[in-house]
Formats: structure tokens, sequence, C-alpha cells
């Protein structure tokens, strides 16, 4: 994968071990990352890359995290994730007040970490969904209202389409069904949540191995990235 493909972040930490596994973690999501050891080097980064998130160390070794989100605030409001060793409420409180969009306490697991930058991306990114969306061999165009796997069309109904989307633009998470007929039948549809279970199976049926959709006991369902 183009590791410009999905945009960039720069991730400020002077601890290269912790930012190695980082980097390798958000780079096999299709992440461009660059890494910087100090706070200046981060804001020079920033500056110069203008990178669509920031995964931000407190504990710098010359100006510390939460001013280096104090500069980026004064000009940008790039979503910054903040990384801590220390985990009292007062610097969490001080962090989020400063701007962050989130906050981490060491040791994480980077997993979930990356878990955290795509969730954070979608907030930002949830008023620019993109028109075309690839699932698997599945591709899902908004537009056209149309699903191909590779060059032959799918013939899905309207809320299969819908669903199938919702879950396409949410690759990797656990959905319920309530989040599911929220978000593809509305929130102002009423009936058995049973029903996401039906079209799921239809679309199963549709589909058949191009894409994976994975039940998730006592949750609902996910599509699998």
């Amino acid at each position: 994968m183009d590791m410009s493909q999905r945009g960039t972040i720069v991730v400020v930490d002077d601890e290269p071990s912790i930012a190695d596994l980082v980097s390798m973690y958000l780079e096999r999501e299709g992440f461009r990352v660059l890494q910087a050891g100090t706070g200046e080097a981060g804001l020079q980064a920033f500056r110069t890359h203008r990178p669509r998130l920031v995964v931000l160390d407190v504990g710098l070794p010359d100006v510390d995290g939460l001013e280096v989100c104090k500069r980026i605030r004064q000009s940008s409001q790039i979503p910054v994730i903040f990384l801590t060793a220390r985990a009292d409420e007062v610097d969490r409180v001080l962090g989020l007040e400063l701007g962050a969009d989130d906050y981490v306490t060491k040791p994480f697991s980077a997993a979930e970490l990356v878990a955290r930058v795509k969730a954070v991306l979608r907030r930002v990114d949830g008023a620019r969904a993109p028109e075309v969306v690839q699932a698997g061999q599945v591709t899902i165009d908004a537009g056209r209202r149309e699903v191909r796997i590779n060059d032959t069309a799918v013939d899905l109904t309207t809320k299969e389409f819908d669903l199938l989307r919702f879950l396409a633009e949410r690759p990797g998470l656990a959905l319920s069904r309530q989040q599911i007929l929220d978000g593809a039948w509305g929130h102002d549809w009423y009936g058995d949540a049973r029903t996401v279970d039906q079209h799921i199976a239809q679309v199963r049926k549709k589909l058949g191995d191009a894409v994976e959709i994975t039940t998730v006991r006592s949750v609902g369902y996910r599509l699998e990235s």
C-alpha cells in the first residue's frame, strides 16, 4: 500500500522503541509516518508537512507536549492524541482542555492506539465521507449507488446498499445492531433490530467471499479490514 494513501501522521516521542513501534503499526494501515524526538522537531515537522494528525508524547526533553499542543492550536485544529506516563487526572484534564482529541497512558497497545487514531480521523472526516469505498474485492460507489465485485455489478436493495456502505466506512469496528440501524436506517426508524440480521444474511449471500462480515457475539457485526 502506498504510504501516502491515508495521509501523513507525525509521531513525537523521545523513546525510539515506542516511536518505531507506533510507526510500524500506522504504516501497516497505509499512513505515511514522520518521527520527531523533541518538541521543537515535532513543531517543525507539523509546520513543514501539515499532517492529518499528531501523536504527541507529554514528557519530551525540551518543550513538553502540552506546550507543543498549545503552539499547534495557535494556527491549526489538527487532531492531537497525547501519549503520557503520567496517569493522574490533572494532567489528563489539562491535556484535553488544551485541545487534545484523545489521551493514551503508557504502557499501551500499539493496535489500540492505531484504532484511536482511525476513530479520531473518522470523527474529523465524518462530514466528508468518501464517494467510493473499497472493502475486500468489493467496490462501493455512493455517487452511482453501485456495488461491484471486481468488474461485476451486484444487485443490492436500497437498505442492503446502505448497510454495506455503513460497515465498509468503519472497517474493523464491532458495531451493535442499534448503531447499524441508526447509521443505515436513520435515527427515526422504529422496528425490530433483528432486521439487521436479515439484511446481513442477504448481503453475505450476494457478496460471498468477496468481503468478510463477522458476527461479534453479544454485540453485532464487524466488516473485516
